[in-house]
């Protein structure tokens, strides 16, 4: 027989649930520290609720009419045990009659399925609205963070960052399922259940109904509340062993080069340790959580049974009632069980949802100003008047720089690592405003333009290339993603990378791997090169963009960058000075500012640190040369 028949309450454990939904918590705990380890308040918790509010309504039709069906589920729910009592009472009266039983039976049968159709229809209806808030809210947050600035980008942890992203947009989904279809569904059926009662018997049945529910509720929200603490010590333990395993692996070929596998290993488990400790605790916890539930259950099954029970001896009450009420407790405990899990889910998804919004929450520093002026220009000119810059206010990196780069023109930067070469760059791309000064790009101050037509403009080529592990072709279409096959090829080409793509066994097809890895320094410099290329803008900027390659093949660049610089403004940072021999200005600096400005000869002719640099480089080339030849010679006896 059935529960319900024999009238016993199996006692529910949870600690096997909640265990899963631990490791599934804790797996992908996040690492944002702006509320990581310390308590959501209620007021945090409204705000986020407000803030998913907005996606959710969009689709307030559909929401209507799947609450609606959650009524009429619920309703029906709640009419089995009524129609069952009547059974129960018509095959047991003095005076059978047969066709009343089959009549109910077909009622009982056509009330269970109601209940099971709208359900399935509210969740047939909520099913784009909850994917729909999940998708929107994933893309507002990945465009968010391309939109921040590169300050944020240099110090933000990749591991928690993901995370957050991950778990929250989960956690909305989550969320949702809970509310609507155990949160909701559970109030619904203890407000027919009780006034049920109320109405049928007498409100002894209610009181401790009643009292068992309450009881029930605030120790699971009371214990859970403190549980939470626990919950984010484990989180946090995790985010911080999963970001260090992430950095060790992405570090994997430093790792080698110095032999410290063990010494990764003892820092992973180190940090493991705490987790283990702080998952035990959490554990155990749990447990006693458990125990006070069931205890709770089975004292107010016991008082309604007995009072049940009572009724049918003294003839107040039928077998049918004592069924009812037994089924009603069934009904309302049943769900109520899992509300330690799904509150401590609910609690969960709040504080995941409410740190990716946190992430929606960060300034961004670089904005587009109001009507920002579309830079739509085939010609460019720059110019850098008086610019101070410094990433941080202790740390000044350029003082009063000023220079001009007319339209077509080529200036060149050289000086000293840390002298701040580099970072004209990532002013130019607007990457971080200036302190003081102006940058105009066809006299126009940058910070009037939109960011994303001044950077449609500018083509780089970086000194530390980072690909994406995708194929090669992937990677070069990068530059133009709408460009066509032959264009990517003809940009290989004048990069001088067709000849090793063709030697390949999947030729533009390889997938170069994580960062680029599976290609040495100078291939990847040069897949950085022809993206260049194929973007073919009006402002081009070589950031040491033959660092990584030979002598030999960097001659052979060198000309394909000349002519791609042909006609185009164009700021080249060079470390060797023998590719800047051309350029109509270059510029020394030191310290952040611009000690010296000339053309080739008239810097030579001054005999100043420009000077200097050329002679030594000079020797360092004879050196190169004379290495070569004794090579050579070897090789050829």
């Amino acid at each position: 027989m059935s529960a319900a028949q024999t009238g016993i309450l199996e006692p529910i454990n949870l600690k096997k649930a909640d265990s899963l939904t631990m490791r599934r918590s804790s797996r992908t705990a996040s690492e944002h520290r702006t509320t990581a380890g310390q308590p959501t308040a209620d007021s945090h918790l409204w705000r986020t609720l407000n803030s998913l509010a907005p996606y959710l309504w969009q689709y307030k039709w559909r929401v209507l009419l799947a609450l609606s069906c959650l009524f009429t589920a619920k309703v029906a729910n709640v009419s089995v045990p009524l129609v069952f009592k009547e059974v129960i009472d018509g095959l047991t009266g003095t005076q059978q009659v047969l066709a009343l039983p089959a009549l109910l039976l077909a009622l009982y049968g056509g009330l269970r399925f109601s209940t099971s159709l709208f359900t399935e229809l509210r969740e047939i209806l909520f099913a784009r609205v909850t994917q729909q808030a999940v998708r929107r809210i994933a893309l507002e947050v990945f465009r968010h963070l391309h939109a921040l600035s590169l300050r944020f980008h240099l110090e933000r942890q990749t591991g928690g960052v993901s995370r957050d992203i991950e778990r929250g947009s989960r956690s909305i989904s989550s969320l949702i399922s809970y509310t609507l279809y155990s949160i909701l569904p559970t109030l619904v059926e203890m407000s027919l259940v009780l006034g049920i009662l109320f109405i049928k018997y007498d409100f002894g049945f209610v009181l401790i109904t009643l009292l068992s529910l309450t009881a029930y509720i605030v120790f699971t929200i009371k214990v859970s509340n403190w549980r939470i603490d626990l919950r984010r010590r484990v989180n946090d333990t995790d985010s911080a062993a999963n970001t260090r395993a992430i950095d060790s692996l992405l570090n994997y070929e430093t790792v080698k080069y110095f032999n410290n596998e063990e010494y990764e290993a003892r820092r992973y488990d180190s940090q493991m340790s705490q987790w283990e400790d702080a998952a035990t605790k959490s554990q155990v916890s749990l447990a006693w959580l458990n125990l006070g539930q069931q205890m709770i259950i089975a004292l107010g099954v016991t008082a309604m049974m007995w009072r049940a029970a009572a009724g049918v001896v003294d003839g107040r009450m039928t077998i049918g009632d004592l069924v009812l009420v037994n089924a009603f407790l069934i009904q309302l405990y049943m769900p109520l069980s899992f509300l330690g899990v799904i509150y401590r889910e609910i609690r969960q998804s709040l504080t995941d949802i409410e740190r990716m919004f946190d992430l929606l929450a960060v300034h961004r520093e670089i904005a587009d100003a109001a009507g920002a002026a579309v830079l739509d220009a085939k010609s460019v000119k720059v110019r850098f008047a008086s610019v101070e810059f410094s990433y941080e206010p202790k740390r000044q990196i350029l003082f009063g720089v000023d220079f001009e780069i007319p339209a077509g023109h080529t200036v060149a930067v050289v000086g000293e690592s840390g002298s701040g070469k580099s970072t004209l760059a990532r002013l130019l791309y607007r990457f971080y405003d200036i302190d003081d000064g102006r940058i105009c790009i066809n006299d126009c101050d940058l910070r009037q333009l939109t960011q994303a037509s001044l950077r449609a403009a500018i083509a780089i080529v970086p000194q530390d290339t980072v690909l994406f592990n995708d194929s090669i072709f992937y990677n070069i279409q990068y530059g133009r993603p709408e460009a066509s096959r032959e264009d990517v090829l003809a940009a290989a080409q004048a990069a001088q990378l067709s000849e090793f793509i063709e030697r390949l066994p999947a030729g533009y097809e390889t997938r170069v791997g994580e960062r680029g890895l599976k290609l040495s320094g100078g291939e990847k410099q040069r897949v950085a090169i022809a993206r260049a290329l194929l973007k073919n803008p009006p402002l081009l900027i070589f950031d040491e963009a033959t660092s990584a390659l030979d002598s030999k093949t960097e001659k052979a660049i060198q000309a394909s960058l000349d002519y791609a610089a042909r006609g185009r403004t164009t700021l080249v940072i060079a470390h060797r000075l023998s590719t800047i021999m051309n350029a109509d200005q270059i510029l020394v600096m030191d310290g952040g500012r611009i000690v010296e400005r000339g053309s080739h000869q008239a810097l030579l002719e001054a005999n100043g640190g420009y000077a200097q640099m050329w002679a030594l480089q000079q020797q360092e080339e004879e050196v190169e040369v004379e290495v070569e030849r004794e090579s050579a010679a070897a090789h050829a006896l």
